[in-house]
Order: C-alpha cells, then structure tokens, then sequence
C-alpha cells in the first residue's frame, strides 16, 4: 500500500506553493490536500472556536484529492484526520510557505502550526518554507530537499513529538548544501506602526525588523540562510530536547544531499 500524505499551508488552497508542493510529493505516496480556503499566516497552533466550520470538496489537482476548509491550518489537519482521511497518515507535510519561517517565526508560523499539528496525532511531520514571499515564487530551490527529506522521514520515521522545520534559501541556483541546525537566538523591534485615521482615533499596523541576537553563529537557521544553505531543524512540540540517537539519520541525511546535489 503506498503511503497516504497528507498536505496542507497556511496560504490557501489557490498557492501556488502547495501546488508545487504536491507535485514533488506524487511519486512518494496517495496524496490529501486540506487547506484554508484564504490566506491564514501568523496564526501558529490557533483553533476556530466560535465559527461553524465547513469542508468543500475541490477538483483533483493531478491525481490529489483537494479540499478547503474555512479555518486555520489546524483546524485543517483535525479535520482531515477526523472526517476526511479513509485511515490514519503516514506523513504529514505542510508549505510550500511563501517565506521564512527561521528562528522565532516558528512559532508564529501556521505552516509550522500545521506539522506541530500532525506531530500531536503522532505522524512524522514537516513544514516546507522558501525565503520568498512573492506569489510568483519560483519554488525550484525547494525540489531536491523536499525529494531526500520526504524519502528519509518516511523510511526512518521521526521521534514522538519531535517534526521538523525546513528553511530553503531563495538563491539563483539550487542550494548545495544542507545543515540540520538550531533555530539562531532573535526578537522583532518596532513591531507596531501607529496611525491615525481621518476621524482623529489611533489605529496600528504589524510592521518590525527582525534583530538576529547572534549573527555569527554557524549553528543556526539564520546563519545558514544567509550563507545559502538550507536549515533543518527538529522541533518538539512539548519542548524537551531530543536524544541524540533518536535523529542521528538526520545528519547523515546532510551528506546526501551534498552528493545529490545537481
């Protein structure tokens, strides 16, 4: 039996990074694309509390079962699993997202809120993103890590709690290289710009500029997207630090892709 995939974003169905996701994601398994019917970034782990929700049935998007659903990317993943899915995943992937999802945005991500998502349910899971927030995206420097990352985590599995998230550097060429790292220390000043609108009462709008507190290490998503390398890094959604056995394959999974490297 081929492994049952599920997808889903924080951007919406209509991305075209979830598109390009699936594409890459068809040789690897049966395929279950559940996303928000609009765009739903910043909104982590949040859940739809007072608003029915509704699943709608898409047209299949080359062979893969497509549906959107009015909520978060949480709310995606529960009921797929709940109401959608013909059994249990066998792997969880989310993104392609339309941007960064390094050091702290992590846990802003709904991308990210996604896979933590599957990883509650007990799926391996992980969050795709490309440093690129234009819809336009070209999504090529994603291809081959989505390929020997996918292949990994469904041949190894992952440790209970435990997903991972993938950083890919918007580069001319495709990366060469790939670090299983830690997510670099850094906070957003000026976060809010004040305004006042034409009825004299102050509004604010999320703006800010990320401060990267240690620029220069090397171990760090930040660093290694800086220097055009892609960042993996193994998230626990109950906060503990996992053995170093338990992801040993992952940095064997470095020295892959350097030798895949096209």
């Amino acid at each position: 039996m081929r492994p049952l995939i599920l997808v889903s974003n924080d951007d919406s169905y209509s991305a075209n990074g979830v598109h390009c996701l699936i594409d890459r994601l068809l040789p690897f398994g049966d395929i279950v694309a559940v996303c928000p019917d609009a765009p739903h970034s910043g909104q982590s782990m949040a859940l739809t509390i007072n608003t029915p929700l509704r699943i709608t049935q898409l047209p299949d998007y080359h062979g893969a079962k497509m549906y959107k659903v009015n909520g978060t990317p949480v709310d995606c993943i529960k009921l797929a699993m709940h109401y959608i899915l013909p059994r249990k995943a066998d792997l969880v992937v989310a993104g392609i997202n339309h941007g960064s999802n390094a050091a702290v945005n992590l846990l802003y991500s709904g991308t990210m809120g996604a896979a933590m998502e599957g990883a509650t349910f007990g799926i391996p899971s992980i969050g795709f993103s490309l440093t690129d927030h234009s819809p336009e995206a070209d999504f090529t420097p994603c291809y081959q890590a989505i390929d020997i990352i996918v292949d990994e985590v469904l041949r190894n599995g992952l440790p209970e709690d435990i997903c991972l998230n993938v950083n890919i550097p918007n580069t001319p060429e495709v990366p060469k290289e790939m670090r299983v790292v830690n997510p670099c220390r850094g906070r957003w000043n000026d976060e809010y710009k004040e305004y006042t609108d034409p009825h004299g009462h102050k509004f604010y709008w999320l703006t800010g500029k990320f401060e990267n507190l240690e620029p220069d290490n090397q171990d760090t998503d930040e660093w290694c997207l800086h220097h055009g390398i892609i960042s993996v890094v193994p998230v626990s959604i109950n906060r503990h630090i996992p053995a170093a056995g338990d992801l040993a394959w992952l940095k064997d999974m470095e020295g892959r892709y350097s030798k895949e490297h096209i």
